[in-house]
């Protein structure tokens, strides 16, 4: 047998050579590409070459924020430890994902061997295959596995206090009824809901001035990750549609709607549906069709809303639907010509429903069967004339056609909470393959033993890393600007659900036939994981309309 260990341990120096040679390849590429996209007017004409540098970037992202996560905590003296191998084996692996990916594209950006290797110079391509050799990733499986693939990564002491309650609430609350939920296709139960309202989970992007307690980016995205963790539709999204309403009503609403809405959605009184997508329009935002007219019902100004309406998750059960609607019916218009509205309803359990107002309005919802994700329940909606009283448009008469702008700002928060659940997601499959692989045995040695089986845990724990470093990154640039760190957001998005993608099929194949039986939960979290890339902007349209758009415009 091989030895175990060829190479030492990388270093967080060797990760920022690797960084620093992937950066170099990126920003020519980049810079080639804004030139060939006139700053990315262009960007449909060169869609691949487009996607290739976008995602390029983001893992040199990711590379980055891991490398200059783990080097804070190590001035800090928290004791990196184990992450900074994990690190450095990242940042090698990322830095040859991005040579690899950039090289197919030379002639396409009109670049050359020479640039390539000004870049990637022999001594650089030789510390890369050191530090991301497969006896470093080994290494790192064999610890991973002995850990069981606990998240231990080193907070600061009020985000260590965060996650540890959050553990503690998922541990003991939601794990053990997110098989069954899953099974049974189930409603979130009204327990999860009501309990994490008195731990103040709803409340934790809402201002104090409106009775939330504004905790910040970071510990929304902590709770968010380990509720994900035990269940990703039971607990894991439920906080993720009451903060996309809350970014529109803090940026655009009025102040007797902040405070009419806000207290209420940080107590836990009102759950949130976001009705955006229509059955013949996805992410083209811009061409929706469901309308909004104004009328006076029973001596009432306000609005009749009638049209389509699909993929509302929590449809059903929310007290409020925030809906996009045309407010202008000329097509040309396109995005300048919708609103956003507060639609109030009953809340209904089970997978169908119909409301119907006594001035004749209705809403008909039917929730689309789906592989996983189940829990929240998504629906299809039809509004035929449902009134809307006219204080319930966000922003009033100021916010008439500005409904698009207000929600992508609560997008932009949701793609960084998705980030959050798909590490969640991620963690679990982690966790529960470590277990796996060090129980089972064949050909009389536990799994773990084998060397592919190290090499495989090995990677899928630095990759989450790498995840989650990005994550952790968007939070806090949108704790200082949001609107500014909204890019980051959609990289970390884009590269954590990708992740959580990967990981959770690995763990399914470590966990060989028994991978695909319902009897082991790795199979919940792989159907679950797929839903991840789709939410808040499809993966090729965040990479071409959001990253690539914002690298490119220079």
């Amino acid at each position: 047998m091989p030895p175990d260990s060829p190479v030492s341990s990388p270093t967080l120096e060797d990760a920022r050579s690797a960084l620093s040679a992937a950066e170099a390849l990126t920003r020519k590429a980049v810079a080639r590409t804004r030139e060939i996209t006139r700053s990315g007017e262009a960007i449909d004409d060169h869609q691949v070459l487009s996607e290739r540098v976008a995602y390029a970037a983001t893992e040199t992202r990711a590379a980055r924020e891991l490398v200059e996560y783990v080097a804070a905590v190590r001035r800090e003296g928290r004791g990196a430890g184990l992450l900074e191998v994990a690190a450095a084996a990242a940042a090698a692996d990322l830095a040859a994902s991005v040579r690899g990916r950039l090289e197919l594209a030379l002639e396409d950006l009109g670049l050359g061997e020479p640039e390539l290797e000004s870049c990637f110079p022999a001594d650089v391509r030789a510390l890369v295959r050191r530090a991301a050799h497969e006896s470093v990733f080994r290494a790192l499986g064999r610890s991973v596995a002995e850990r069981r693939g606990r998240n231990d990564t080193p907070l600061d002491e009020v985000s260590e206090q965060v996650r540890a309650a959050v553990r503690e609430f998922a541990e003991k609350e939601v794990a053990p009824q997110a098989e069954r939920i899953h099974r049974h296709d189930e409603l979130v139960p009204e327990e999860f809901i009501s309990k994490m309202a008195e731990l103040g989970y709803f409340a934790m992007s809402v201002p104090e001035l409106y009775g939330g307690q504004e905790f910040g980016n970071l510990a929304m995205i902590l709770t968010t990750e380990e509720l994900s963790r035990a269940s990703l539709a039971a607990a894991g999204s439920l906080i993720t549609r009451p903060e996309i309403l809350t970014k529109a009503l803090l940026q655009g609403g009025t102040e007797e709607q902040k405070r009419k809405w806000l207290p209420r959605i940080a107590s836990g009184e009102v759950m949130v549906g976001i009705s955006v997508t229509e059955p013949d329009v996805g992410s083209d935002v811009a061409s929706l069709k469901c309308r909004a007219e104004r009328a006076s019902v029973d001596g009432q100004k306000g609005w009749v809303i009638s049209g389509p309406k699909s993929w509302c998750t929590f449809a059903g059960r929310a007290n409020v639907l925030a809906l996009l609607a045309r407010t202008d019916p000329d097509p040309a218009k396109g995005a300048k010509g919708l609103s956003l509205f507060v639609v109030e309803k009953t809340p209904f359990g089970g997978h169908s429903f119909e409301m119907k107002q006594p001035t004749g309005g209705r809403i008909v919802g039917k929730a689309d069967a789906t592989p996983g994700y189940r829990g929240m329940h998504s629906f299809t909606l039809m509004l035929e004339n449902y009134f809307v009283p006219e204080e319930n448009l966000v922003g009033g008469e100021g916010g008439l056609g500005k409904g698009f702008y207000l929600q992508m700002a609560g997008f932009a928060a949701g793609r960084l909470q998705t980030g959050g659940r798909a590490c969640g997601v991620a963690q679990a499959a982690l966790e529960k393959t470590a277990e796996y692989v060090v129980d089972r045995v064949q050909f009389k040695r536990p799994i773990v033993e084998y060397q592919l089986t190290q090499y495989k845990l090995g990677r899928m724990a630095a990759k989450l890393a790498a995840a989650r470093a990005i994550t952790y990154a968007a939070a806090r640039a949108m704790d200082e600007d949001e609107r500014a760190a909204a890019p980051l957001a959609a990289m970390a998005k884009l590269y954590a659900c990708d992740v959580a993608v990967e990981v959770t099929q690995e763990g399914q194949l470590l966990h060989g036939g028994w991978g695909y039986a319902e009897e082991y939960p790795i199979s919940r979290y792989v159907v679950d994981a797929q839903v991840l890339p789709i939410f808040e902007g499809v993966k090729p349209i965040l990479e071409l309309k959001v990253v690539a758009r914002s690298l490119l415009a220079g």
